[in-house]
């Protein structure tokens, strides 16, 4: 993880602004809604004892709830945690007031840098006061990060904690492996593994759901998961799999982003992933909370350049899987 901010805004302009301490003050921008319903429930604990307010803002719910939620102004709203299309919704429209919002902050940083929200968020800081904070985290730190941080933070303090926290607590194992026998190795594994919990990642939303039907079919309980499914459906499955009611979920990279499951202790990647982040994010699902866990890959001939690639810039091992997994590296 990495962490850049620049210096608190100044006590001056906080003072000098009693409104601010009935308005917006931090604003926690995430990539997914199911993580900001995670964060939410932590500022929340954190934030009771100061009666600290806090809501999630996210797309795919009722804009009007929000709206009202905002201009309850018996009960205002300190922290937001949202996602950027929906807090630029809602400032745009007037609603939400980040006149006096002097914090923000980035989780999943790299995401939210990408292509696909960068845009979004440089507009919503430019709506923030000019001696704002700025908070990012990551556990990569790719170049749209760094350009970001050139642009908008050029002095900043960085916290690099990846050399003492990269992928602690997880074996690493792959199985080299042609595709037609992927779901035969799957199913012996299941019947020799002490799997708690499992979340097997896939490629494309079309694998998911193909093989959480197989899944099923073998008389497993499971449940899938990817970003084409109705919002509704969506908290459901990751609710009811975080309350311990599912074995499997089957999922797409949707579930890769600081989703804490802490009751997994493997993770199976079906399907190798195509970049070193993702790989990274992905395996971090497992071994949570202080907890060991093993992340199991499998590897056709079509993986293999990807297979050296991740391995070389991860500077990991990843070993060939055993025929006995020793349990102590895994069992919760």
């Amino acid at each position: 993880m990495q962490l850049i901010n620049t210096n608190f805004p100044n006590d001056k302009y906080i003072n000098n602004n009693s409104n601010n301490f009935n308005s917006l003050q931090a604003l926690i921008l995430v990539p997914t809604r199911e993580l900001a319903l995670q964060i939410s429930s932590n500022v929340k604990e954190i934030g009771k004892y100061l009666n600290v307010q806090c809501m999630v803002s996210t797309g795919g719910t009722d804009l009007k709830e929000d709206i009202h939620r905002l201009r309850n102004h018996n009960s205002p709203v300190h922290v937001v945690v949202g996602t950027p299309g929906r807090v630029l919704d809602l400032s745009s429209r007037g609603v939400m007031n980040l006149k006096y919002c002097g914090i923000i902050v980035l989780d999943e940083a790299d995401k939210l840098l990408s292509q696909d929200f960068k845009s979004t968020v440089e507009q919503i800081i430019e709506c923030l006061p000019m001696n704002r904070q700025i908070m990012l985290f990551s556990a990569t730190f790719p170049s749209d990060v760094r350009k970001f941080k050139e642009k908008y933070i050029n002095n900043a303090v960085m916290k690099n904690l990846m050399e003492e926290l990269t992928l602690f607590g997880v074996t690493q194992y792959y199985t080299y492996i042609e595709e037609k026998l992927k779901l035969n190795c799957l199913h012996t594994l299941f019947q020799k593994l002490e799997i708690n919990q499992t979340i097997i990642f896939c490629n494309t939303t079309k694998r998911v759901k193909l093989l959480a039907k197989k899944i099923i079919e073998m008389g497993m309980s499971c449940y899938f998961i990817h970003a084409g499914m109705e919002q509704a459906d969506r908290n459901k499955v990751f609710h009811d799999f975080r309350n311990n009611a599912c074995r499997c979920l089957v999922s797409t990279d949707l579930m890769t982003r600081g989703i804490d499951v802490p009751n997994v202790n493997v993770v199976f990647n079906f399907d190798f992933p195509k970049n070193s982040e993702t790989y990274l994010h992905r395996i971090g699902r497992s071994g949570r909370f202080g907890h060991l866990g093993i992340a199991i890959s499998f590897i056709t001939d079509d993986d293999l350049q990807n297979y050296y690639i991740i391995k070389k810039e991860l500077d990991t091992d990843i070993e060939p899987m055993p025929q006995n997994i020793d349990r102590n590296k895994y069992v919760i």
